[in-house]
């Protein structure tokens, strides 16, 4: 991938003196711990608070020594591979966007906006409408080369012509090849009623109503790729200089995005083949991350993940909370969270430029 137009979207993190240097680390570790906290508060609220609430105290009591009563029952068998889901979905989808971002640099990048979400979504369908393919095991290897795909054509699309891969060119582009595979996706749901009855409840992007078993089957690959992503952190910011800067700094520019491309197919391919598209939650999380520490994406990569799972989390709280007794599946409420902050980031009048 190349910047593009958008070089001066994302600036290159500032050399500080020293002591400014350590000031800033300290205030940006101590931001980490506090977000961290934050998600340890956002686990407990997610295995306390539902349909039927449970006290703090007995969440933590019975995960420790869990018992054959109905609290015990709720706690282990349903909230526990939800919340667990939210902390893999949500450090994923927060990583990728991030990843994007930097690889990009472009403001407006997010798996959902660009496509990749759209490319997993079909290439699944495709797999359970056409191939009758059931096993998450196999699913998830369709997903990955469904989002692989999707980045590659929407770049294509978005960086063709004079101008190049500007923001919103690429967002456009996302756009019109998420609505054409939404388009396909529903063709062949349609046409199928057992993909159909599946697709309808998972194409939301809800953490509910899956099972440990999705769990072990999808959070290795969403780890490979956080490995993989948080690895890439110096070379990012080296290649934020230009790519000439960044091989005098021992860098290998293709290297660096070959491997933020398989980062980013991991964690979107495994997060949407868990629980179905999830929008805006790396565009909301990797600008609140910026805003936070600045530039540098070691920095912003850390929070990203935890501040990920958070946003995720309380989500699904709220959406837990606001049809009482029924629910709001997660995806809805992200979306309607992320699309003010997209539109506030494509008002901007130096990326509006088209």
């Amino acid at each position: 991938m190349t910047a593009g137009e958008g070089v001066g979207l994302l600036a290159p993190p500032p050399v500080r003196p020293k002591g400014g240097r350590a000031r800033g680390t300290a205030l940006r570790s101590a931001g980490a711990l506090l977000a961290f906290l934050l998600l340890v508060l956002a686990v407990l609220a997610s295995l306390a608070i539902g349909s039927k609430a449970i006290p703090a105290g007995d969440v933590v009591r019975l995960l420790l020594h869990p018992d054959n009563s109905d609290a015990a029952h709720v706690i282990h068998d349903l909230r526990v591979p939800r919340t667990l889901l939210g902390i893999g979905v949500g450090a994923s989808l927060a990583l990728a966007g991030a990843l994007m971002q930097a690889l990009t640099r472009n403001p407006l990048a997010d798996p959902g906006i660009l496509g990749v979400e759209a490319g997993a979504v079909i290439a699944i369908a495709a797999a359970v409408g056409l191939f009758g393919l059931q096993d998450l095991g196999g699913l998830v290897w369709f997903s990955f080369a469904g989002s692989a795909a999707a980045a590659v054509v929407v770049y294509l699309i978005g960086s063709s012509g004079r101008s190049g891969a500007t923001p919103v060119r690429l967002a456009l582009a996302g756009t019109a090849v998420s609505a054409a595979l939404a388009s396909a996706t529903q063709a062949i749901a349609l046409t199928d009623p057992e993909a159909f009855k599946q697709y309808r409840y998972w194409g939301t992007g809800a953490l509910s109503g899956h099972d440990m078993t999705v769990v072990t089957r999808t959070v290795p690959f969403m780890v490979g790729g956080l490995i993989v992503a948080m690895s890439l952190g110096n070379s990012l910011n080296a290649l934020a200089l230009g790519d000439d800067a960044g091989r005098a700094l021992g860098v290998r520019p293709g290297r660096t995005r070959v491997l933020g491309v398989i980062a980013v197919t991991l964690l979107c391919g495994a997060a949407t083949a868990a629980v179905g598209p999830i929008g805006f939650v790396g565009l909301v999380v990797a600008q609140a991350a910026r805003l936070a520490v600045g530039q540098d994406n070691r920095w912003v990569l850390l929070y990203s993940v935890l501040l990920g799972p958070v946003l995720l989390l309380v989500s699904d709280i709220v959406g837990r909370l606001v049809l009482w007794p029924a629910e709001l599946e997660a995806g809805v409420v992200t979306a309607f969270v992320g699309m003010p902050v997209f539109l506030a980031l494509v008002r901007r009048r130096r990326i509006a430029q088209l």
